[in-house]
């Protein structure tokens, strides 16, 4: 028993002393922190966001932001959203949840990081007035020892408060009253049940689950905030499940300030990153890609419906942007074709610009596609088909492309199909949610990149007070075609300009490749695009309805929107040519092939220049097959007749080709004709049996080149009988095959 005792006492003094060095550490770690009662109602910290210059557009400051609101003005449900979100125990416990700590840990121990925190309201208000983001033992034992004080100090009805007026919501917002506004367009006061758990449902990740970002995922997150509500006895099962039904309804943001698009972006991006903005609130700057001028013109393009533009310079910085339609995906119409239909099939190997595809009617298992035009242009090639935007080629081209391999170049390009998306629909833009403009306007630097495209950035630099950079854009490019590719489709881009539907967008001092795109119908359009880019920069610019509304509104008033952005872009310089050489291979092929048989093939070495055609392939897709047209004439073999005395041979039109006609008598061979081709040659023939031959050759100016000589049928104007004829005519008119 005294054995037992004394095991008891000095677990006792142990535990004791491993209490006092606790205390001791933790009063050592934290004995310079201070609660500064100024800084969880001061709202004038600031985050400044600088244009490509360094100079100041906007402040994030809380007080340029928000306007304050007292928990008494708000309604019950609207508080309890974020207490059941956030901290069910938020009203009994004093700042700190030991149990879900003690199983925080254990989680982080496990994973060997920190990424679980317990953190209560009260906490959350410490870390974002006082601390840093970092994730260490020092921050959370001083958030510890603050949070501490702050619940000594203050009520929970205060503390409540000067979180729902701290927190950051997202796209600029900090504080419930201006996300109230921002997202839904009212004041904190008059949101609804449904508006309040959507907004308690943002604070997890604002860019992740804001509804204009992601409707369905910000709809998702509200009804987890929703269940946890009534699972609180918060709201009762009725008032659930009509707050379920009800559809999370935006603020339209037309008419917003000209910088509110780009600057939501901004701070979208700055989550994303993962860097801390309620740190960077004490002095951070935030240096972006902006340019004022360019800015200028987007904001002030009117077309009278909803619109959406974005300018990058290569490299991925957004210089310019606006939507109207807070950057919601749309069905991309034709502007897909490039991107995968067509440069996958040359990346492929299936075809090359040249290539010649019937434009005709065709069924694919009850899916008929028809043009925009409502017509058939029988065989053209690819680069027409794609300037002129034709439908019917690009769907045959995805076809024989099989959608398998357009969705590995999808999954390249970072661009999701859904199951219903893979159907031949997909070469004209059928898909299930489609793209944004800013995703649209990326993909296409592929082509001006190398076949590599540059991620989209607004940040270029975020600095911590001081100017200490935390933060400097990656110079990251994703590989997607060859650089072949990107020649080629430079090339068939810039025929869309020159000859085809971005007619508007032709400039003589400038190197511009486009693709358009529509969706609708007769009765008007709901999307209208215009992407188009130079070796320095790429512009996109959307137009149609939000709504889905039939408006008039086509690619040619979008085609114009970008020659304002160009305009403003080369006032002072002009680009350099786009590449549509390198990675590609220059052949001759021979033009009657091309022309009347619709086949690619090499010229005839001996070929004259004006027989040939001069294509590019990608390096390695050369053809194979080589003419023979000139080094080894052949013709059809001529027909031949009989009329009195007189025997006619008639040749088939053969250009380029000359010819030597003989008359064979026994052994003696006569040459009755050299020269170029007649359609009929005449022979005065007195008697007897003959036979006659046709020899084709093409003659260079230095060496005659000879096809096979051809004996026609034997003829006999004697009275005898001709071998080939069966019906005893003679002398008279017969002809033979």
């Amino acid at each position: 028993m005294k054995k037992l005792l004394g095991i008891l006492l000095t677990l006792a003094a142990l535990t004791a002393i491993a209490v006092a060095v606790g205390y001791a550490v933790f009063a050592f770690i934290t004995k310079d922190a201070k609660l500064d009662e100024s800084r969880l109602t001061d709202y004038s910290r600031t985050i400044t966001v600088c244009d490509c210059n360094g100079e100041e557009i906007a402040d994030a400051s809380l007080e340029a932001k928000r306007s304050s609101v007292s928990t008494e003005q708000l309604r019950p449900y609207t508080v309890n959203a974020f207490i059941a979100s956030e901290d069910r125990n938020f009203y009994s416990h004093r700042g700190l949840n030991y149990k879900r700590m003690i199983k925080a840990l254990f989680t982080n121990i496990a994973t060997h990081s920190f990424s679980q925190g317990a953190s209560t309201i009260s906490q959350q208000l410490i870390k974002n007035t006082h601390l840093t983001g970092d994730k260490t033992i020092k921050r959370k034992l001083t958030e510890i020892k603050l949070t501490k004080k702050l619940e000594r100090m203050y009520s929970k009805d205060e503390i409540l408060e000067m979180y729902l007026n701290t927190i950051y919501f997202g796209h600029n917002c900090y504080g419930l009253d201006s996300a109230a506004r921002f997202y839904f367009g009212v004041p904190a006061e008059n949101l609804t049940l449904s508006q309040s758990a959507a907004l308690a449902g943002l604070i997890a990740s604002p860019n992740n689950y804001s509804p204009y970002n992601d409707a369905e995922k910000c709809a998702k997150r509200r009804n987890t905030v929703l269940k946890a509500m009534l699972e609180c006895s918060f709201i009762d099962e009725k008032e659930y499940e009509s707050a379920l039904r009800e559809e999370i309804v935006t603020a339209p943001q037309t008419g917003a300030d000209d910088l509110a698009d780009y600057i939501s972006a901004v701070f979208s991006e700055l989550e994303k990153l993962g860097l801390d903005y309620y740190g960077l609130l004490d002095g951070g700057k935030v240096i972006t890609y902006l340019d004022r001028d360019l800015q200028n013109v987007i904001d002030g393009i009117e077309e009278g419906c909803d619109c959406a533009a974005i300018v990058t310079s290569q490299d991925g910085g957004v210089k310019a942007y606006r939507s109207d339609i807070a950057g919601a995906k749309r069905q991309p119409g034709s502007t897909i074709k490039p991107l995968l239909v067509y440069a996958p099939a040359i990346e492929e190997k299936l075809i090359c610009p040249a290539t010649r595809i019937a434009d005709e009617r065709v069924d694919f298992g009850g899916y008929s596609p028809s043009n925009h035009d409502g017509r058939y242009h029988g065989y053209i090639s690819a680069a027409e088909a794609l300037a002129k935007s034709y439908n019917i080629p690009a769907v045959k081209t995805l076809n024989a492309l099989t959608l398998a391999k357009a969705e590995k170049y999808a999954q390249r390009l970072g661009i999701t199909l859904e199951e219903d998306d893979k159907n031949l629909a997909l070469a004209l833009g059928g898909m299930s949610h489609g793209l944004t403009l800013a995703q649209l306007c990326e993909k296409y630097r592929a082509f001006a990149g190398g076949g590599a495209y540059s991620t989209t950035k607004f940040i270029k630099e975020v600095t911590l007070k001081g100017g200490n950079a935390i933060y400097r854009a990656p110079q990251s490019r994703v590989a997607v075609f060859s650089q072949g590719t990107a020649s080629l489709m430079n090339g068939m881009l810039k025929t869309a300009v020159t000859d085809g539907t971005a007619k508007r967008l032709k400039r003589n001092d400038c190197d511009i490749a486009a693709k358009t795109g529509t969706c609708g119908n007769a009765e008007g359009n709901t999307d209208s695009y215009c992407i188009a880019y130079t070796s320095a920069d790429c512009a996109a610019v959307w137009l149609g309805s939000a709504d889905n509304e039939r408006l008039n509104v086509t690619s040619g008033r979008c085609c114009e929107a970008v020659n304002s952005i160009f305009e403003e872009l080369y006032r002072h310089n002009t680009p350099c040519a786009l590449d549509t050489e390198s990675g590609t291979t220059e052949v001759k092929i021979d033009g009657e092939e091309y022309s009347k048989n619709n086949k690619i093939v090499l010229a005839d070495a001996v070929a004259p220049e004006l027989s040939t055609l001069k294509i590019r392939t990608l390096r390695g897709s050369e053809p194979k097959e080589r003419s023979t047209y000139f080094s080894n004439p052949t013709i059809k073999k001529p027909q031949i007749s009989a009329q009195n005395n007189t025997i006619f041979i008639e040749l088939y039109h053969t250009k380029y080709y000359a010819y030597i006609i003989k008359r064979k008598i026994d052994s003696k061979a006569t040459i009755v004709y050299e020269g170029p081709w007649k359609e009929k040659i005449e022979d005065n023939f007195h008697g007897g049996e003959a036979v006659y031959s046709v020899t084709p050759y093409y003659f260079d100016g230095r060496q005659k080149y000879f096809g096979k000589e051809i004996d026609l049928p034997p003829v006999c104007l004697s009275g005898g009988k001709s071998p080939q004829d069966s019906h005893g005519i003679t002398g008279s008119d017969w002809i033979n095959d």
